[in-house]
């Protein structure tokens, strides 16, 4: 089996440029590496997931529930892992993953009022487990401050559309903010590598956050 390094947050935390980073940065040293993304956008098995952040099941975030919602991408991902990334794992290659099984922790996980146990148990049950997808060998965390985040999405388009209007996550404060707070709850549960990506209101450069993650993908991966 090869590593599977998934990187998280919450939405415009800087997932997909320090996985762009990281990728090319061990492509450079000659690893055997992907990098893979979800959900994916191009595949037919995300459209649910697209139905879902248009609001035709709901108009906010809430209206669909964690369970649901979170099956939603649970086939995508399984989709991907039989028809594309698996069998490169399964001979050894290094993954690179702009979010997976954990960005379900993240946002469906915020729906839940109280104790989230019983949710976690059912989902690494249903990934891990029924559908057998890779476990991650190590889950960076980029801890963007709600406040940053927001200036940062502001000048972002819609990832599905391509346009200026939000999807019903990214246009929700107070569904982001509970995500934020549920996501370092769970990153402290978890054992995740928490990256702080700002000092008070100014966001750290993006070479400095990845020297970061590499020294520690280093000590946790290259030395194991």
């Amino acid at each position: 089996m090869g590593k599977l390094i998934v990187i998280e947050g919450v939405d415009a935390s800087g997932k997909a440029t320090q996985t762009e980073r990281l990728y090319n940065r061990l492509a450079a040293e000659g690893k055997n590496v992907r990098k893979i993304s979800f959900p994916d956008y191009n595949s037919d098995f995300s459209v649910p997931i697209k139905r879902y952040l248009a609001g035709d099941l709901g108009k906010h975030a809430d209206d669909v529930g964690p369970y649901a919602a979170s099956l939603f991408y649970a086939i995508d991902r399984y989709a991907g892992y039989k028809r594309d990334w698996g069998s490169f794992y399964e001979d050894g290659g290094i993954l690179i993953a702009d979010r997976y099984v954990t960005s379900n922790l993240v946002h469906q996980a915020a729906k839940i009022k109280g104790d989230k146990t019983e949710f976690m148990h059912w989902l690494h049950d249903l990934e891990y487990e029924k559908l057998a997808l890779p476990r991650p060998d190590l889950v960076f965390f980029l801890d963007m401050p709600p406040a940053c985040a927001r200036r940062l999405m502001e000048t972002r388009a819609n990832k599905i559309t391509g346009e200026a209007q939000k999807d019903i996550h990214e246009s929700d404060a107070g569904y982001l903010e509970r995500s934020y707070e549920n996501a370092m709850e769970i990153a402290r549960l978890a054992d995740w590598q928490i990256i702080h990506c700002a000092k008070g209101e100014t966001v750290r450069s993006i070479d400095e956050i990845h020297e970061e993650m590499m020294q520690i993908l280093k000590m946790k991966i290259e030395h194991s």
